[in-house]
């Protein structure tokens, strides 16, 4: 997976590279060009360095959105910095592994209960307010939406909620103890770290883009459980 991002920051760095010709010099007009937009992510997370006991499952995910301001360069319109705000959130889905984040202990638990009752689905869910920065590269900076593009970040949050939430209790054999509806949820911050700093990198054509980031300070604060990274793989719909 931190292959799929470095080929990511590769193909950006080559677009940027691209923009070095002498069209710079001529004129572009950016009057019809939108300063301001939503930015909507989805797609796949992953905690990067897992022990054993970390036995995640299903579709792991992440949803963001963020309204951002785009700045073009004056001295070179097909580069722009792009700044803003808004709300992301991982779901991270467990296999018959309990994550006990109101533990009373010093370390965050990971429990193995295949041969217990367990939730059928179970999962645990970071929410951050987030600031994302882009430098861009637009092929065509007059028409975005026909305009191959590229973009190298970072992200900064801050950890506003975290909850774990089990659906449908089952026994070991599967049987349902009270019913498929059923539904526990547990909050609590204390083991997760309140900061999230992530590198980005997407590249795209129109209002479509591969993006891919990596936190690259650790999701567990330090000495409560393993030191792992959240990678993350998904779709941008952006009209910048």
């Amino acid at each position: 997976m931190k292959k799929t991002l470095l080929v990511l920051l590769s193909l950006s760095a080559s677009f940027l590279a691209l923009s070095q010709t002498t069209d710079t010099k001529s004129k572009i007009d950016l009057s019809n060009r939108a300063a301001d937009h939503f930015m909507i992510q989805y797609g796949a997370d992953s905690w990067t360095n897992r022990p054993d006991s970390v036995r995640t499952g299903g579709f792991s995910r992440h949803f963001n959105i963020y309204f951002m301001l785009d700045k073009p360069f004056k001295t070179n319109p097909k580069y722009s910095i792009a700044y803003g705000i808004g709300i992301g959130s991982s779901n991270m889905f467990f296999k018959n592994t309990n994550v006990d984040i109101n533990a009373n202990t010093a370390k965050l638990p990971f429990t193995n209960v295949d041969s217990a009752n367990h939730f059928s689905k179970y999962k645990v869910t970071n929410i951050y307010a987030e600031i994302p920065v882009e430098l861009r590269y637009f092929s065509d900076p007059a028409n975005p939406g026909k305009s191959w593009k590229a973009a190298l970040g970072i992200k900064v949050g801050t950890l506003l909620k975290t909850y774990s939430k089990g659906k449908n209790l089952v026994t070991k054999s599967g049987a349902s103890v009270y019913g498929t509806s059923y539904i526990e949820k547990e909050s609590s911050k204390r083991f997760f770290n309140g900061t999230m700093l992530a590198l980005t990198g997407r590249v795209g054509y129109g209002i479509f883009s591969i993006d891919a980031g990596y936190q690259f300070n650790g999701v567990l604060k330090d000495g409560v459980g393993a030191s792992m990274n959240k990678f993350s793989l998904g779709v941008t719909i952006s009209g910048l």
